[in-house]
Parts: structure tokens; sequence; C-alpha cells
């Protein structure tokens, strides 16, 4: 089991457009906007992957420094306050990467951008486990 990281960084308009966001959709897998179920994340190009990790707590502080690099350009007064209490949670996150779940969050940004980070289990997913990892099914 291991878990792969992404972070989508754009205009909060395309997450608007649920289309290139499903996995049916033509754009889907060439689009770097978050899917519409994060599993679908494992689908994408194997060039997508900001980072992959075995060891829980690595992931878990990967995690916390995404939030952490972009938490000043939060939208909400509150997302900013509790931002750095969120990034160094980084015990909560290893727990739940160590039971195989994905760690999931998205913020609204000033200047109606969106931000979104995810650590995703693979090899197997647990709600999806007939998708495979994206580096197995990436040619040499």
């Amino acid at each position: 089991m291991h878990h792969h990281g992404y972070t989508w960084f754009g205009s909060a308009h395309e997450l608007l457009k649920d289309g290139p966001r499903r996995p049916s959709h033509l754009e889907f897998r060439s689009s770097r906007v978050v899917p519409l179920e994060c599993a679908h994340w494992l689908l994408k190009p194997a060039s997508f992957v900001q980072g992959t990790w075995t060891d829980p707590r690595q992931a878990a502080e990967w995690f916390g420094r995404q939030v952490r690099s972009h938490a000043a350009s939060f939208a909400s007064q509150h997302d900013r306050e509790t931002a750095p209490r969120l990034a160094d949670a980084v015990g909560g996150r290893a727990e739940r990467v160590a039971r195989g779940e994905d760690v999931v969050g998205g913020w609204y940004l000033t200047g109606q951008r969106f931000l979104s980070v995810c650590l995703i289990a693979c090899d197997p997913h647990r709600l999806r486990p007939e998708i495979p990892c994206p580096a197995a099914t990436t040619s040499p």
C-alpha cells in the first residue's frame, strides 16, 4: 500500500464544469482539474503524481506543507486562522493514511481560485480496487 499526492490549483469556475472531471469525458485524462471522485485521480497520467509515499508520516507532512504554502491566500478568515493548526496536524492524517484511507482537502482562495490537496491510496484503493496504479500503467 502506498499513497500518491496530487494538488490542483486553479479557477474555481473550472470546478463548475463537471464534464472534464468525469472519466467518461474526452478531456478527463488531459485535464488537471480535480476529479469528482477522488479515486479517479489514479486514472490520470502518472505525470500528475506529485509524490508517492509508503511512510504515512511523510505523506501527512507533505499534505501539511501544501496547505501551509497557500494558507495566506485562503478566502475565508476562519480558514486562514486555522490553517497553521491544520498544516501541523500530521498525526491524524498519518493515522488515516496508515489505515489506507484517502486524505482530501479543498479551499477557496482569494481571486476566485481553488486549491485541492489529496493523498490517494493506491495498490489497491479500498473503494476502487479495480483501478490500477498510475505508475504501473505507464510505459517505460
